[in-house]
C-alpha cells in the first residue's frame, strides 16, 4: 500500500511539475506576445504536420499490437482514435499541402471536426473496461467504419461548405467564433483525458497510463495555444503545434515501453509454466521415489539397501528444488542475472564433482528475454558438461568481442564425434532457446579434446 501511494505521489508531483512549466510558458507568450502570435512557414508547417500524422499512426499501430494481444477496450480506443487523427491529418492538411493547394473551407473544417472525433474516442479510453470477444473482426469493423463516417464527412462538409465561416485570411484577423469553440471543445477533451489517465494510473499503477497523462498534458496546452492563435490554414506555425509533436512523442515513448513490459511478463508467465514441466519432471519423480522406496521400507523391505536409495533420491530432490527456485527467482526479475548465475554455480559444484570458473562482463547489457534464455542456457551447458562429458573443470564467459556479445561454455571433458552421435535432448534443448532470442549457435567437440559452445547473441 505504501508503495502504491509514492508511486502516484510521484505521478502527481511530476504532473504538477509539468503542468506548472507548461502553464508558465503559456503565460509568458500571452504577455509578451501578440495574442495571435504565428509564422507564415509552410515548409515548416508541412514538416510538422507530417511527422504528427506518423507520430499519429504509430501510435495507432502500437495500440492496436497491444489489442490484439490482450483484446482490452481500452486499447481498442486509444488504436481508433490515434488513426483517426492520423487520416484526419494526412488527408485534410498533408495531402493539400504536398499539392501545394491551399486548404479549402471544407478541408479546413473537416481536419478540425476530425481531430474532435479523435479525441473524442482518447479521451474515453480511460473510462473503457473490459475486453472484446474477438480482437481482430471488432478492430476490423471498427476501422473500416470510421474510414466510411471521415469519407462520408468530407463529402458533407464540401456540400455544405457555401454555409461554413469563412477562414480567416492571417493570425491577425478575428478568428470565427466557432473556431474558437472547437478549439476550446479540443481542449476540455484534452484535459479529460489527463483526468482519466490519472485516475486509471491512480487505480491500476499501469505505467503507460502516466505516460499518457503526461501526452495528453502537453496536447492541452497545445489545445490552448490554438485557442489564442485559432490558426485554420496549411501555412502557419505556432508554439501549439510543437507542443502537440512533443505530446506524441510522449505517447509513442508510453506504448513502446508497455508492449516491452508486456513481452517482457509474457517470457516471464512462459519460463514459470516451463519451469513447472520441469519441477514435475525431475523433483517430482525424486520425490515419488523417495516415497516408494519409504513404503517398501515400511512394509519390511531391507534397510541396508533401501535407506541409501531413500537418502540419495532425497539429496537430488532437494538440489533440484533449488536449482528451481533460483531460477524462478531470475526470471521473475528478482535476483540480478549475474548473481543469480553465480549463485546457480555454486550449487552445481558444491559437492566438488566439477570445477566452473565463471567471467562476467558486468558492463554487458541483456534484454530481460536474453536473461532468461541465457540463465538456462547455462544450466543447460553445465548439466550436459557434469552428467555426460565427465569433466572436471569448465568455463562460462560472457563477454564483449569486437562489437559482438558472445556466451561460450568450455569444459575439459570426453567430447564426442557428432557425425557419429548427433545432438542429444540437452543440446536441442539450447538450440530452441538459442533460436528463440535470435541468437547463433558454435559448437566445437571431438573425441577426447572437450567441448566448446559459443552463443552470439543478436546485435
Amino acid at each position: 500500500m505504501r508503495r502504491t501511494r509514492d508511486a502516484y505521489h510521484s505521478f502527481l508531483l511530476g504532473e504538477a511539475l509539468l503542468l506548472a512549466l507548461l502553464g508558465g510558458a503559456l503565460a509568458v507568450f500571452l504577455t509578451y506576445s501578440q495574442p495571435r502570435t504565428a509564422y507564415s512557414l509552410p515548409n515548416l508547417k508541412l514538416v510538422v504536420q507530417t511527422v504528427g500524422a506518423l507520430a499519429a499512426g504509430l501510435l495507432a499501430l502500437l495500440a492496436g499490437v497491444r489489442f490484439a494481444t490482450e483484446r482490452r477496450r481500452f486499447d481498442m480506443l486509444l488504436c481508433l482514435g490515434f488513426f483517426v487523427a492520423a487520416v484526419g491529418t494526412a488527408a485534410f492538411s498533408v495531402a493539400p499541402a504536398i499539392g501545394e493547394q491551399q486548404l479549402t473551407l471544407s478541408e479546413a473544417w473537416t481536419g478540425v471536426v476530425v481531430r474532435l472525433i479523435a479525441w473524442v474516442l482518447i479521451a474515453a479510453a480511460p473510462f473503457a473496461h473490459g475486453r472484446v470477444a474477438s480482437s481482430r473482426r471488432t478492430l476490423g469493423n471498427w476501422l473500416a467504419f470510421l474510414v466510411a463516417a471521415l469519407m462520408l464527412l468530407g463529402l458533407t462538409m464540401h456540400s455544405v461548405e457555401e454555409s461554413l465561416p469563412a477562414l480567416a485570411p492571417s493570425a491577425v484577423t478575428t478568428p470565427p467564433a466557432l473556431l474558437t469553440f472547437a478549439y476550446s471543445l479540443n481542449a476540455f477533451l484534452n484535459l479529460a483525458a489527463v483526468v482519466g489517465f490519472g485516475l486509471r494510473f491512480r487505480e491500476r499503477l499501469d505505467d503507460l497510463d502516466r505516460w499518457l497523462a503526461f501526452g495528453a498534458s502537453l496536447m492541452l496546452f497545445s489545445s490552448l495555444h490554438l485557442v489564442f492563435t485559432p490558426l485554420l490554414g496549411n501555412v502557419e506555425v505556432s508554439p501549439g503545434d510543437f507542443l502537440r509533436l512533443l505530446g506524441y512523442v510522449v505517447f509513442c515513448i508510453g506504448v513502446w515501453r508497455a508492449i516491452q513490459s508486456a513481452e517482457f511478463a509474457r517470457a516471464v508467465a512462459d519460463e514459470r509454466s516451463r519451469l513447472a514441466r520441469e519441477i514435475h519432471d525431475g523433483l517430482a519423480q525424486y520425490l515419488f521415489a523417495v516415497s516408494t522406496h519409504a513404503t517398501m521400507l515400511e512394509q519390511g523391505g531391507s534397510a541396508d539397501e533401501l535407506v541409501p536409495q531413500i537418502k540419495s533420491a532425497a539429496t537430488a530432490a532437494q538440489q533440484e528444488a533449488r536449482f528451481a527456485i533460483l531460477a524462478l527467482s531470475s526470471a521473475g526479475g528478482s535476483a540480478p542475472f549475474d548473481a543469480a548465475l553465480q549463485r546457480y554455480v555454486e550449487l552445481l559444484t558444491a559437492d566438488g564433482a566439477l570445477d566452473v570458473e565463471l567471467h562476467i562482463d558486468g558492463g554487458m547489457r541483456l534484454e530481460p528475454d536474453e536473461q532468461i534464455e541465457l540463465f538456462r542456457i547455462v544450466q543447460e551447458g553445465l548439466a550436459n558438461v557434469r552428467r555426460h562429458a565427465h569433466a572436471r573443470r569448465a568455463e562460462v564467459c560472457i563477454y564483449r568481442r569486437e562489437g559482438k556479445r558472445i556466451v561460450t561454455i568450455i569444459d575439459d571433458g570426453e567430447g564426442f564425434d557428432r557425425d557419429a552421435r548427433g545432438d542429444g535432448h540437452g543440446l536441442r534443448n539450447i538450440r530452441a532457446r538459442i533460436g528463440s532470442i535470435g541468437a547463433a549457435l558454435s559448437l566445437r567437440t571431438s573425441p577426447g579434446a572437450g567441448t566448446a559452445l559459443e552463443v552470439t547473441l543478436r546485435t
